[in-house]
């Protein structure tokens, strides 16, 4: 272990003992320098990796200090263990959700996208230029599902890199990650089966299950530790379950990620039944600490997790491309992707193969990673000022979602319907599960960088909420 992380860890170890509490300032350089006998990079390298994990935040001419305590959240008293859900039905409020995010207007904490201004616009347009001088007609056919060679090949070296060995023949590029995860749930399913979900869960699988006439089966899911695999287990022995769609790390709106031991239970239990596996991976470059969070996928090993995820939450929303490392399920998908939206944009995919192949993209990420972590800290740091002290934010570590609990009697739609007026947009809980459970809670996007605006937003989403109570 190199002598940085070892700090890391002495003073991870301090903070979660409580030798430093939160709010509490930590030694500064030179003062760490000395009691560590490390040089002044090591430590600067140390607090930077710490400040990046969430764990202590930088005040400008002040120094160091341990970020504001985050609380893990429990599950609602009235949780059910597991919800089923034979007709889905909420394309409609979903719709309204996202359609008020599109206001310049208003403030958008209710959006799934990360802020644009953290995208390498300007190297990502350049690419898109230099390959339009040289597209032929044939592109357009050589570009066809499954996608562009250049692009698979990259992206299976990607996997590669994590010890995961994926020839460019078993992944298609598509519209996105979505047009992934609905090609997916299509190619295992029929109308009338029974599908696996978290409970909450991303608000697309809902949707995708109440377009193709599926059954939900909502597992309830921790926000510390994830699924609860002894209820998966059970309903796996009740029901001819045909699918789980699950996010197992950065979960969408929990924000927790399985452990590698949980991940590889998971898989196994699956295989066992011989249920597929459809993984929405779309936040795992967004990963905070020293190590990568391995996908399902790694344990898989007769080819049945499709693992799915895109370039739209860490590179560029506009250009809608994503993949699914589809295995045995590849041609199936290819085939269902050319009867519907025939093929993804040929200019899109050779112009992120351009840019990935000039090896920009890592730089880009820890760039990336580092702001998130500040700015999600930041926008803790102000919902702890204004919202009322009954209120728990999920701490969570990587990504730029905040998942939050209010006291009982505070509705969070209409919470939203009230913030709306106000231009401000929040995700309702409503909006991650198909039954009640989560109408106190709500998902905030902190991935903005933090102003005036955003103070002022969150003070009046707290003035809102004193009023409900």
């Amino acid at each position: 272990m190199a002598k940085y992380q070892q700090l890391v860890a002495q003073i991870r170890q301090q903070i979660e003992a409580d030798v430093w509490t939160a709010g509490e300032k930590l030694p500064s350089l030179r003062e760490m320098v000395k009691q560590s006998g490390m040089s002044l990079m090591t430590v600067m390298h140390a607090y930077q990796v710490l400040e990046s994990q969430g764990f202590i935040v930088s005040r400008p001419q002040s120094g160091y200090y341990v970020a504001p305590g985050g609380e893990f959240l429990t599950q609602p008293a009235t949780h059910q263990k597991v919800q089923y859900t034979e007709a889905v039905d909420i394309n409609d409020f979903i719709f309204d959700v996202l359609q008020a995010c599109r206001d310049p207007l208003m403030v958008p904490f209710a959006s799934a996208f990360p802020d644009p201004e953290l995208f390498p616009q300007r190297q990502l347009m350049r690419a898109l230029a230099d390959v339009s001088h040289y597209l032929k007609p044939s592109d357009a056919i050589n570009n066809l599902p499954p996608g562009n060679l250049q692009l698979r090949q990259m992206l299976a070296r990607r996997y590669a890199q994590q010890g995961i060995t994926i020839s460019p023949d078993e992944i298609v590029i598509t519209n996105g990650a979505l047009e992934a995860l609905n090609l997916s749930l299509q190619a295992v399913t029929e109308p009338g089966d029974w599908v696996v979900v978290e409970n909450p869960c991303f608000y697309g699988a809902l949707q995708a299950i109440e377009r193709l006439r599926l059954k939900a089966v909502a597992i309830a899911s921790d926000p510390q530790h994830g699924i609860d695999l002894a209820e998966l287990a059970r309903t796996l022995q009740e029901l001819p379950v045909k699918a789980c769609w699950l996010m197992t790390s950065q979960q969408n709106p929990l924000g927790c990620t399985l452990t590698p031991e949980k991940k590889r239970d998971l898989v196994a239990l699956l295989q066992q039944h011989q249920v597929t596996l459809i993984e929405d991976d779309v936040y795992s470059e967004l990963w905070s600490g020293d190590v990568r969070p391995q996908p399902a996928k790694a344990w898989d090993t007769q080819r049945q997790v499709l693992h799915c995820s895109s370039f739209s939450k860490s590179l560029v929303a506009g250009f809608r491309i994503g993949w699914v490392a589809a295995g045995e399920h590849a041609a199936r998908i290819q085939r269902l992707q050319l009867s519907s939206t025939l093929s993804t944009s040929a200019p899109m995919q050779l112009a992120l193969a351009r840019y990935l192949d000039s090896r920009s993209y890592e730089t880009h990420l820890r760039t990336m990673r580092q702001i998130l972590a500040q700015r999600k800290n930041q926008a803790r740091q102000a919902l702890r000022r204004h919202l009322p002290l009954a209120a728990r934010i999920n701490a969570s570590h990587g990504g730029y979602f905040l998942w939050i609990e209010l006291p009982k009697q505070v509705d969070t739609t209409a919470l939203y319907y009230r913030a709306l007026a106000r231009n401000i947009s929040i995700a309702p809980g409503n909006m991650f599960s198909s039954g009640k459970q989560y109408q106190n809670y709500f998902r905030f996007n902190a991935s903005w960088a933090w102003s005036d605006t955003q103070e002022a937003a969150v003070a009046t989403l707290g003035e809102l909420i004193a009023e409900m109570l």
